[in-house]
């Protein structure tokens, strides 16, 4: 039986793991309200942005950059640009170039490198060996096929970390935006390089030569050195404003939902996610905005009531997409219409975790650690 949060709109028909307490309300309406208890007032909130931002510049004095900030083109990273811009840091812009940017992404990007002054660090996958790795998570039928380009984009900002000697990474996560976690079961670990090439092994045609990505034990250490700050939990950030800001001043063009700047992403989080694992991203972030106060419940319900897609432009992605990873409309529709299997049907990076975690238990038992 469907049952929904009285405060947000999710139910456990998208999220099968929902849990709803006996006054209605559900598990991440309650995620969020404790990650929301733990961001500063508005006069602490600034007093730490001035000491941050006074510590990234002091610590990049005499260095090219003091942070580095992944641009897509959509707001948050260009609102977090805006952001660093005003506050006079050097910033370094990293972007991932999967081969699915959409023009308007491209034009956005180049928008804020205009506004801004920053310099951009591209890191452009090759596109055969890419498109081998996404079709091997199809064939893998898993739910998180971006898995391989978020992968990516976080070891590009690595590669320019080492490269660039910048020890700061903004990120343009934030609580009253986008709350904490997704559901579980609507993504898989990030970082999971060997769920990535195990997937790739099996399924893939080409082998893994260019495609970016460090040892386990490499990315503990890049973890170590890097400093993440989600300088946007700082500032004040009602979405609707945001995007009236950034089109003002950076000349930013809208392109619809989350993500939507990048036309793989569309499709996969507009269409593949409905139709083959019956996941609606659009009902939680709306959910985080209702929970943030931005839009009433009734809003949301009737914003989620609407199409996921406008169908003109879901026939042209899907024609696009289906032509570019090679696909016959009989195979695409064969995979959609295959049972969805789990990331952990095949290798994962739980079993270096769990010998990560015994050494390091057995080093604080030497007090060598």
């Amino acid at each position: 039986m469907k049952k929904s949060c009285s405060r947000c709109i999710m139910d456990n028909v998208n999220d099968p793991d929902l849990l709803i307490d006996q006054s209605g309300i559900c598990n991440h309406c309650h995620n969020f309200d404790k990650a929301f208890s733990k961001l500063h007032s508005k006069e602490k909130a600034q007093e730490e942005f001035e000491k941050l931002t006074a510590t990234m510049k002091t610590e990049g004095n005499g260095k090219k950059y003091d942070c580095m900030i992944g641009v897509s083109g959509g707001v948050d990273s260009t609102y977090l640009a805006y952001v660093a811009k005003q506050a006079g840091l050097k910033a370094l812009l990293v972007h991932c170039d999967n081969g699915w940017n959409s023009e308007l992404a491209v034009q956005n990007i180049q928008n804020i490198c205009n506004y801004t002054g920053f310099d951009l660090y591209t890191l452009v996958l090759d596109w055969e060996e890419f498109k081998d790795i996404q079709l091997s998570f199809f064939k893998a039928h898993v739910v998180d096929v971006e898995l391989p380009y978020d992968y990516a984009l976080i070891i590009s900002i690595y590669k320019a970390a080492l490269k660039f000697n910048v020890n700061y990474v903004l990120t343009g996560h934030n609580v009253v935006t986008e709350g904490t976690y997704l559901p579980k079961s609507w993504r898989h670990e990030k970082m999971d390089i060997v769920n990535i090439k195990d997937i790739h092994k099996r399924y893939g045609k080409l082998k893994m030569k260019s495609f970016p990505y460090f040892s386990f034990f490499r990315q503990r250490f890049i973890d170590r050195k890097l400093k993440y700050v989600s300088l946007l939990n700082f500032v004040g950030y009602n979405k609707a404003e945001v995007k009236e800001l950034i089109t003002t001043k950076m000349s930013w063009r809208d392109y619809g939902g989350k993500h939507y700047e990048n036309v793989f992403t569309r499709f996969y989080q507009g269409y593949i996610l409905n139709e083959k694992f019956k996941v609606d991203k659009r009902q939680f972030h709306l959910s985080v905005l209702v929970q943030s106060g931005q839009i009433s419940r009734e809003q949301a319900l009737a914003e989620y009531a609407l199409p996921a897609y406008a169908q003109t432009q879901l026939n042209a992605d899907k024609e696009f997409v289906i032509k570019k990873l090679g696909f016959s409309e009989k195979e695409f529709a064969d995979y959609i219409a295959a049972p969805a299997k789990s990331h952990y049907d095949y290798k994962s990076i739980d079993a270096y975790w769990q010998r990560y975690f015994k050494l390091v238990k057995r080093f604080k038992f030497l007090k060598f650690w």
